[in-house]
């Protein structure tokens, strides 16, 4: 519901930004696209810049490479001063004599493997030669298309290299304005968005409007046991604004006793009341929370005897699904806990501090025989805190996952 809510409320915003910008959005988007219109014209690819000026270096200076290329192919391949030609005689010498001198087979071989080198050297020279012409032409063209790319730099104030990607961010831009522009769209999603939220609200107000009787009339039953004989439970539904919890107020009402009015709980409640109350919601609901951890204070404030008893059996109760802290002055609801610590407050001359401290299974004794006012050592008092640990811990049987943590205020 709040998921569908969150996007009926983006949709809506969407929808009055584009409305009240719908002049400034047609200017920049005509902008853009005229700018865009100028780049298409061009159409610079990725890459190509660097290719134009390569090629155009090699064709701006065709003459002067090609003059290199057969200067040295003459110093190569002439007639009897070639390098070609001197490197065979060398190496012919060489090798008439090298069955006197070893060492000039060795040298004739270099030579015979220079002079392949430099036979492939002229090759390849005489290759670009014959496929090398100037191109005034190409060379003319490739001007017109460097001219354009400058051009359209300068223009739009950025290097040359760039209008490849300033292309694409202006389409993308483009494309996001248009769809912003496109009031139509933005209207068929702001209510689409609208028809989600009212479907999962009408659903979750009939499964309010089906829970919220069961709900009084369990958590009215159990305040019975609680110190509020004859009060009540109610769950109100004010229909009130879309939001993101639905489209009514959910108020808890309460009345504490027979014949009062039932007046919203904040109101009315006292702070041992509220907190016994929370008990009675949280034990009816146990199963459908999703809190891994409760806590209890002042739950037992007012009451005692009997009603204390059922305080500390629904908080072990609720235990069984989850962890339960609960601060307590009363015996009856310590009992009921499987793990004590006792809070105490010290003060000294350097001022009051407060401890805390995990009881062991004797230590629970004697705290819950002291709640219980019995005197230090008195055997009469230790049994009866050891029949009240009994009982409390066979009112219920803690699921293992579950856990329920007294802490007594000394």
């Amino acid at each position: 519901l709040a998921e569908a809510w969150q996007a009926w409320r983006r949709a809506e915003a969407e929808l009055a930004e584009a409305r009240a910008a719908q002049a400034t959005l047609t200017e920049e988007r005509d902008r853009l696209s005229w700018q865009l219109g100028e780049i298409d014209k061009l159409a610079p690819a990725a890459g190509e810049w660097d290719e134009l000026n390569t090629r155009h270096d090699r064709l701006s200076h065709a003459q002067a490479l090609a003059e290199a290329a057969q200067a040295a192919a003459e110093v190569l391949d002439a007639d009897d001063t070639g390098v070609l030609a001197q490197l065979a005689l060398a190496e012919q010498k060489l090798a008439a004599l090298a069955h006197i001198e070893p060492e000039f087979r060795a040298v004739a071989e270099v030579l015979a493997s220079s002079t392949a080198t430099a036979r492939d050297a002229a090759h390849s020279l005489h290759a670009y030669l014959r496929h090398t012409e100037p191109d005034p032409q190409a060379l003319a063209r490739l001007d017109e298309r460097l001219s354009g790319w400058h051009a359209l730099a300068r223009r739009f104030r950025r290097p040359p290299e760039e209008l490849p990607t300033l292309q694409e961010q202006w389409r993308t831009e483009l494309a996001l304005l248009q769809a912003r522009a496109d009031l139509q769209a933005l209207e068929a999603q702001a209510t689409q968005a609208r028809s989600r939220y009212m479907a999962a609200a009408d659903a979750v107000s009939r499964q309010r409007r089906q829970a919220g009787p069961r709900l009084a009339m369990e958590v009215t039953q159990a305040m019975q046991g609680l110190g509020m004989e004859g009060g009540r439970f109610e769950v109100a539904l004010q229909p009130g604004e879309p939001a993101a919890h639905g489209m009514e107020q959910v108020q808890f009402l309460v009345a504490g006793h027979a014949g009062a009015s039932a007046r919203p709980i904040e109101r009315v409640a006292s702070g041992g009341e509220l907190s016994r109350i929370a008990l009675a919601i949280a034990v009816t609901t146990s199963r459908l929370g999703e809190a891994g951890t409760l806590v209890f204070d002042e739950v037992d404030a007012g009451v005692g005897g009997a009603v204390a008893s059922t305080v500390g059996r629904l908080l072990r109760q609720l235990g069984q699904d989850r962890q339960v802290l609960c601060v307590t002055h009363l015996p009856q609801v310590a009992a009921c806990a499987d793990q004590h610590w006792r809070v105490a407050k010290l003060t000294s001359p350097g001022g009051a501090t407060s401890s805390v401290t995990p009881l062991a299974a004797e230590e629970r004794v004697t705290e819950i025989a002291r709640m219980l006012g019995a005197q230090a050592g008195s055997d009469a008092g230790r049994a009866h805190a050891v029949e009240m640990l009994q009982a409390g811990a066979a009112a219920a049987t803690p699921a293992p996952r579950g856990r329920t943590r007294s802490r007594e205020r000394a």
